[in-house]
């Protein structure tokens, strides 16, 4: 991401912070604080999508219909209608109220409003990591594109917001979760999109490449085009962190830069708390908002448009 400075001094500030976050997340991968629990909220393994329960079958269902409708072309008409912002006007405290109406059928773990888990992810992150506040606040906001589910946003179908994300462009990597259906997709037989860098070339940079259009990119998007002062660091994980192809099984990294890869550190830190904080103990809202709306007053406006 460039980023575009006022003065060299503010510059070189900036770049002297940057340098910190960096030596501190070489620091922080081995943080071994957070006690990553045996089971989900259902007593299952985490990410188990072929364990049989209540969940079992609504999760396949989201997989199926996203593997078929995510087109190349699909992604960028969305990208396009959506970069408008002229959905609303609100704060982020407003929209993160708003997230007490979704629940992620693509979650195989956790059926609570999405508002919890951002409060217990950024609480657990906020426990171990005391002074990076930008995660606190980037764990908090890291969801709430989920709003597109909602009917002032477009009311759009769970397939096309929630779910592990991918690449469209190019190859669909085996790793990705019910990879079968992607064999439905138009773009799966197309030879200009199904080949392993497809449209992209090689270190071209993940923000160069379209990803499946959901909640991740959708509040990416809103984040950056409304001037956030969150680091890049912050950015990269509203943006991926619902890339487990990427993060967890190493797939499209020939389409990764050097920002990519630093970037990446942070986002394995993250993940593990976005994952593993999923519970049926829930946070009391009250008593954490005025510590989370002191973080959205010193790196967001106070309007934002969405």
């Amino acid at each position: 991401m460039t980023i575009c400075f006022e003065s060299p001094e503010l510059a070189a500030a900036t770049l002297r912070e940057e340098k910190k976050m960096q030596t501190d997340a070489d620091k922080l991968v081995s943080n071994e604080e957070f006690a990553v629990p045996e089971n989900n909220a259902f007593g299952k393994s985490f990410r188990d999508y072929e364990a049989d329960g209540e969940r079992k079958d609504i999760v396949e269902q989201h997989y199926k219909l996203s593997h078929i409708n995510q087109t190349y072309d699909f992604v960028k008409r969305m990208r396009d209608e959506y970069k408008k912002l002229d959905k609303a006007e609100m704060g982020i405290w407003e929209c993160c109220e708003l997230l007490n109406d979704v629940v992620d059928d693509s979650d195989p773990d956790l059926d609570e409003p999405q508002i919890q888990h951002l409060l217990q992810s950024a609480e657990a992150i906020r426990k171990d990591y005391p002074e990076e506040d930008w995660l606190h606040l980037t764990a908090l906001i890291h969801d709430l594109g989920k709003i597109l589910v909602l009917p002032k946003f477009g009311e759009l179908p769970q397939w096309a917001v929630v779910g592990d994300t991918f690449p469209v462009g190019c190859a669909f990597d085996d790793s990705n979760v019910h990879h079968k259906y992607f064999k439905e997709n138009p773009d799966f037989n197309n030879p200009s999109h199904n080949t392993k860098n497809g449209v992209y070339s090689e270190g071209c940079g993940l923000d160069n490449v379209l990803m499946s259009w959901g909640h991740d990119d959708y509040m990416y998007m809103v984040a950056k085009e409304n001037g956030t002062t969150l680091p890049s660091a912050g950015l990269f994980i509203i943006r991926y962190h619902s890339f487990y192809p990427l993060h967890k099984y190493g797939a499209y990294t020939q389409l990764m830069n050097k920002e990519d890869k630093e970037n990446m550190k942070w986002l394995k830190i993250f993940n593990k708390y976005d994952l593993y904080s999923k519970s049926k103990v829930l946070v009391d809202v009250e008593e954490v908002k005025p510590y989370y709306e002191s973080l959205i007053a010193k790196y967001f406006p106070a309007k934002l448009n969405w």
